[in-house]
């Protein structure tokens, strides 16, 4: 036994003499005396990180890593600081986030009250006939739970056409019917009547297109690459590093490119394609087949990701496209009287199948905007015929939101190898809003992550960041550290605890906007992990991760952020470090 140790050791020691061989002796940048989380495959928890050029060289011990150090090489003392992959956000809107407080801040809203005062303030400072546009706004977010009334928008703004806008419905007021035409004898079915036939100012996103909006404020390319760069530093302030843009198109993939071009960009994208229903399935298949490049193109900093589709509608709208249906309560908040409703379905298991299987053919990634368990139950149908043909594993599809998880569900995704794309800003939001309105059975299915690492599921963790700048007030927050902590404690927005037992452990957290997101874009072997030759991407933070008390997880930002081996984000906390860094060159060269 005591040979077989002495072997051993012997062994170790000569590969850690062969490994720090190759270690170049002209190292950039050192970081000593912290605690590397290393998200490796054992999860390992060192204290130093050397770096050359955008690459991870070396990781081990202070003592270890001091040594490749020359008087050249720039050192950073950490002093005892918690060291993470640079993080990923899996699911961003940065572009349209960006642009949306150009001309003012948008209000944190959580009351009708809030509503309505913010509106009356607007109708004060606006002409009459002017129109007062809220972007964004999900009523069940509110309090009461709730759209404000058609009286209540008229009351506050009798002059100004008001539209509330929730992505997949929202709210007018009369003037708002006024300046756009509509009228109670308007024939569509997104314009909502009372059961006498009586407007209710309600409004369906299929008739967004009857309100007589003003044009948007132009804003120029170079405007919009500014506030791109701004928003990216932003993100870089919470450790993120990597960003997959939900949803664009080439010519969003080439504003990327012409940023880091210019050096500009802060953080590594990884741009889905999204496509919008034409006419025609066949129009939809043709289009993508004239795409010149798929998934993957592109280089380390900006690469093409996904093909998307949206399958259905919102769980804040009453549109998600659900497993049964939506129920009485829904029914009496969303205003739909079809007892049956579950919600709308934008493509038939047919056409998903003739296009899935076409991008599947040319190797694109395919994924959908999905936020319903009918429509994660179809996608899965649709995979499983496409998978016959071609097996899609390799291509690492993926599902969208979701929101709700049978256990059979979890275990088609993992015999198919389909990840799923979670938000968990989602379950802080909104977990409240889906209990009052979902019955017990349907609740436990949201957001369940335990069970779904349970089953093998890869999670990948995003924001859906869409509007406004800052990380924890935005629609939809993009604070990572506030996304891991409700995944661990399961904790609302209102301070609720709901199916608590779908909790996860810090690592598992981390996991999800570290290696799991670099999984998801084929690039685990370039980041996700704190390990030789990968990049260079890195997080100091403001707390220790894994052993502060649960609930200050969310308030840790980066203090150090670091892309390539180049420092995209200083709180100037580390500052001291510059100190440390001259008294330790000047013993290195004695």
């Amino acid at each position: 036994m005591k040979r077989k140790l002495i072997l051993f050791l012997t062994v170790q020691f000569i590969f850690l003499l062969k490994s720090y061989a190759q270690i170049p002796s002209d190292i950039d940048l050192v970081l000593l005396n912290g605690k590397v989380i290393t998200v490796d495959h054992h999860f390992s928890i060192l204290e130093a990180v050397a770096i050359k050029g955008d690459r991870i060289v070396a990781v081990g011990s202070t003592n270890e890593i001091r040594k490749f150090a020359s008087n050249k090489t720039k050192i950073i003392d950490l002093g005892g600081r918690t060291v993470v992959p640079g993080l990923i956000d899996f699911h961003a809107h940065p572009e349209g986030a960006s642009i949306s407080e150009l001309e003012e801040e948008i209000p944190d809203v959580h009351s009708i009250a809030d509503v309505l005062n913010w509106i009356r303030m607007q109708s004060q400072m606006k002409k009459p006939g002017e129109w007062i546009r809220y972007p964004k706004l999900f009523f069940t977010r509110l309090q009461e739970l709730r759209q404000p009334s058609l009286a209540e928008l008229d009351s506050v703004a009798p002059q100004n056409p008001v539209f509330l806008n929730g992505s997949y419905g929202g709210m007018i007021n009369t003037a708002a019917m006024r300046a756009s035409g509509i009228t109670a004898a308007t024939q569509n079915p997104g314009i909502a009547k009372d059961k006498i036939g009586a407007l209710t100012g309600f409004i369906r996103s299929s008739a967004f297109g009857l309100l007589k909006l003003p044009p948007q404020k132009s804003i120029s390319p170079q405007e919009r690459m500014n506030a791109l760069e701004t928003m990216l530093k932003k993100y870089n302030e919470y450790g993120v590093t990597s960003v997959c843009s939900g949803g664009g198109d080439y010519t969003t993939f080439t504003t990327y490119q012409e940023l880091n071009k210019l050096k500009r960009l802060t953080a590594r994208i990884f741009q889905n394609i999204i496509l919008s229903k034409p006419a025609s399935i066949n129009t939809l298949i043709d289009t993508l087949k004239s795409f010149k490049f798929s998934t993957g193109y592109g280089d380390s900093m900006v690469r093409i990701g996904a093909i998307k589709l949206t399958l259905d509608g919102g769980i804040l709208t009453g549109t998600a496209y659900m497993r049964k249906p939506w129920g009485k309560k829904a029914q009496e908040i969303f205003g739909f009287e079809d007892s049956m409703y579950r919600g709308v379905i934008n493509y038939t298991k047919d056409e998903l199948i003739a296009f899935v299987k076409v991008a599947n053919e040319l190797n694109w990634k395919f994924t959908a905007h999905c936020t319903g368990g009918g429509g994660v139950d179809l996608l899965l149908d649709v995979f499983d015929e496409v998978n016959k043909l071609k097996p899609i594993r390799p291509r690492r599809f993926s599902i969208i939101h979701g929101n709700f998880f049978t256990y059979p569900s979890m275990m088609r995704m993992n015999a198919l190898g389909v990840y799923a794309d979670v938000q968990p800003a989602w379950f802080y939001k909104d977990a409240d809003a889906m209990k009052y309105i979902l019955d017990a059975e349907t609740l436990r299915t949201f957001h369940p992550y335990a069970d779904m690492v349970e089953a093998g599921v890869t999670l990948n963790g995003g924001s859906d960041h869409m509007v406004k700048l800052d990380a924890n007030t935005s629609i939809n927050p993009y604070n990572p550290f506030l996304a891991m902590w409700t995944a661990i404690t399961r904790k609302t927005e209102r301070g609720t605890g709901i199916t608590l037992a779908q909790g996860i452990s810090r690592e598992l957290a981390l996991e999800m906007y570290t290696i799991n997101n670099a999984y998801g874009s084929f690039e685990e072997s370039l980041k996700g992990s704190i390990e030789p030759g990968k990049l260079a991407d890195l997080a100091v933070l403001s707390d220790d991760y894994l052993n502060c008390p649960v609930d200050a997880i969310k308030n840790i930002k980066s203090e150090l952020t670091i892309l390539g081996g180049k420092i995209v984000y200083d709180s100037g906390k580390l500052k001291s470090a510059a100190r440390n860094s001259f008294m330790q060159r000047k013993s290195l060269t004695k």
